[in-house]
């Protein structure tokens, strides 16, 4: 097998995957290898199976074919496969959303008690927000309002969906009616972007891109749901500390993996595990059960029960090696169809949950509702069940582990805020940001990808953005590789803050009862949970009267892979934020795409991407980026330079 000069930056990672070597077992970074060199037509967005007269592979070099066999272009090749992919990430976090909503409606008609609300603030408060009576009115009411209201967001409508035209400001759904981007209903512009991209149907690829843009914002609607009714259902987050890395594993209890993205099972999880730690402890296990997050799932209990995050999507393979891990309870997205194989060596119980991600070799046992708290528990004796027959096997458990705070919602933030100003909470940020102290912000969120050292262009781009004062918020697996190296933590602030970013989250956080600052980077939560960014940009931007395109506020996908990034990335330019990625999207086959996305676009939203896969050039764009906003609303601005020696 092939092996990569680094592959982690992640000392855990690394001695896994010198494990992995010994042991002759193969990893993501191995396949990797074995895919080399990749298929260029593919990288450059210039292959189109999209009927059988292909696939058809256009020469970007002018030399071969200049068209597919149906006389397709270029720029609409690469314009339809890009927006493709925005439709496939809307439809993954709309089914993530959809699967709340009809577990929120199911409670409401008295038919999944495990999935009562846990914070009716929330509940009530979202209820006003989408137009809905609250006064005087049942929980159960209530909820089948906000559920129902969630669901019409799906179909296709004369408006925009209800989590679209409720949160976004006015300036924002304005901009996007005059581009034609505002999208009708959720499902409804997803199979729309798949009419228009098959045989014969769009081919201007500026009028693609316009579809494409409309699928993301669909998506944003999708995440604004996901996060509400999770916060609903499960309750808002609130800090927690705990610990990250594989290091949080242990020989002597039965320790449990959650991985995916959707809690509805794993929160249950959670609770049943509670339940059942003496049921552990006869079974030999003195440490009892312990529960560890993986990926988004492992995000969504990291931020609402301090469960212990481990790994992210590309390391999911590892904690198996450690031969520690009893079971990795699975819903869906993200999770790699390797798993059963690589725990075939160790007597990981691979458990999958969804009826729509089977995984060849894995235990199923289909999540319903109504019984969850039941298969909860029969997943905890499997896991129990693994760990008498795993006692005695060696287990290489590595020793790294970093503490993390977690837990920051965007009503924390604000509850952290009025601390310093209880009469008006945001003063504080703004008059921050407008002295200088918080030159901008950045909200870091994506993957990780085996195309780049894990997790090095997340640190390297913070590092730098630190020094300077800009406020960092994460979320997904881009919060993953903060919580592995220490950034979540106020140790990180006192060493890499700027001295304006150190002096206001140290405020914050002494105002708070923390006796010292805040962490570095604030985790905000899951991939859908991008969605508070938005919301604390929203409010920023209203209290200063500007729309969120005028605002020192940038997003960045450093290590991006999914289909689903690309739908959040396309959002967070259609809300009018510079975006940085740093690998290459598969759209360099057409000049006229890459301008509309990095320069046309713009003039339209405000937004646009900013492509830089060197971390160091990345994080001087993003700041100049900032400071080209700060010189828009009249504030002073740094170099690169001045910032550094500040």
């Amino acid at each position: 097998m092939g092996q990569p000069v680094m592959e982690s930056m992640d000392p855990a990672a690394r001695e896994m995957l010198a494990e992995a070597r010994v042991k002759g077992i193969e990893t993501a970074w191995d396949r990797y290898q074995d895919q080399l060199p990749q298929c260029g037509f593919g990288e450059t967005g210039l292959c189109c199976r999209n009927c059988v007269q292909g696939p058809c592979r256009i020469d970007p070099f002018g030399d071969g074919p200049r068209a597919g066999v149906c006389g397709a272009t270029a720029d609409t090749v690469v314009a339809r496969n890009l927006i493709r992919a925005i439709a496939a990430g809307t439809a993954a976090h709309s089914g993530h959303s959809k699967h709340l909503a009809q577990a929120l409606k199911k409670w409401a008609l008295g038919r999944a008690g495990a999935y009562a609300p846990q914070d009716e603030n929330k509940l009530r408060a979202v209820a006003r927000r989408l137009g809905r009576a609250t006064d005087g009115r049942t929980a159960e009411d209530v909820a089948l309002d906000v559920a129902e209201t969630a669901l019409k967001d799906y179909a296709e409508s004369d408006e925009p969906p209800a989590f679209v035209r409720t949160t976004l400001p006015r300036g924002r759904l304005e901009a996007l009616g005059r581009l034609g981007a505002l999208p009708p209903g959720i499902d409804a512009v997803v199979s729309e972007i798949m009419h228009r991209t098959t045989l014969g149907v769009d081919a201007d690829p500026v009028n693609l891109l316009i579809g494409g843009i409309k699928g993301a914002v669909a998506d944003y609607a999708a995440c604004h749901m996901g996060t509400d009714l999770a916060d609903i259902i499960f309750g808002v987050p609130s800090p927690v500390v705990t610990q990250a890395n594989l290091g949080v594993l242990r020989e002597d209890a039965v320790n449990v993996a959650l991985h995916g993205h959707n809690p509805l099972l794993s929160e249950v999880v959670v609770r049943a595990a509670s339940e059942m730690q003496d049921e552990a402890v006869r079974a030999g296990a003195r440490g009892g059960l312990n529960l560890v997050g993986v990926c988004c799932t492992g995000n969504e209990v990291l931020m609402r029960h301090g469960v212990p995050p481990i790994a992210n999507s590309v390391s999911q393979e590892l904690p198996i090696l450690t031969g520690a891990l009893d079971a990795m309870v699975v819903d869906y997205q993200c999770v790699y169809p390797s798993l059963p194989t690589v725990a075939e060596c160790f007597g990981t119980r691979i458990i999958t949950t969804m009826e729509m991600a089977k995984i060849p070799g894995a235990t199923h046992l289909p999540l319903a509702e109504e019984t969850a708290p039941e298969q909860a528990r029969e997943i905890i004796k499997l896991a129990i069940q693994a760990f008498v027959e795993r006692r005695g096997r060696p287990v290489t458990i590595p020793r790294h582990t970093s503490r993390v705070v977690a837990g920051f919602s965007t009503e924390t933030l604000v509850a952290a805020l009025s601390k310093l100003n209880a009469a008006d909470p945001l003063a504080p940020l703004v008059e921050n940001i407008v002295g200088g102290n918080i030159q901008g912000v950045v909200l870091f969120a994506g993957c990780n990808n085996v195309k780049v050292p894990q997790d090095a262009n997340y640190l390297a781009i913070a590092t730098e953005l630190a020094r300077r004062d800009v406020l960092m918020l994460a979320t997904g697996c881009g919060a993953g590789a903060f919580a592995r190296h220490g950034f979540l933590s106020p140790d990180a602030t006192r060493e890499h803050a700027g001295p304006g970013l150190k002096a206001v989250l140290t405020a914050i956080g002494e105002a708070n009862g923390l006796g010292g600052p805040l962490p570095l980077v604030l985790h905000m939560g899951s991939c859908v949970d991008n969605s508070r960014a938005v919301d604390v940009a929203a409010a920023v931007a209203a209290r200063l009267q500007v729309d969120i395109d005028r605002l020192p506020v940038v997003a960045s996908a450093p290590e991006f892979k999914t289909e689903k990034a690309i739908a959040i990335g396309t959002w967070a330019v259609a809300c009018g934020l510079p975006t940085h990625l740093g690998l290459f999207p598969p759209v360099l086959g057409s000049q006229t795409v890459i301008k509309a996305l990095t320069g046309e676009i713009k003039n339209m939203l405000g937004g646009y991407f900013i492509v830089e896969p060197d971390p160091l050039k990345a994080a001087e764009k993003i700041f100049a980026a900032i400071q080209e906003r700060r010189a828009g609303l009249g504030l002073a601005v740094r170099s690169w330079e001045e910032a550094r020696c500040a």
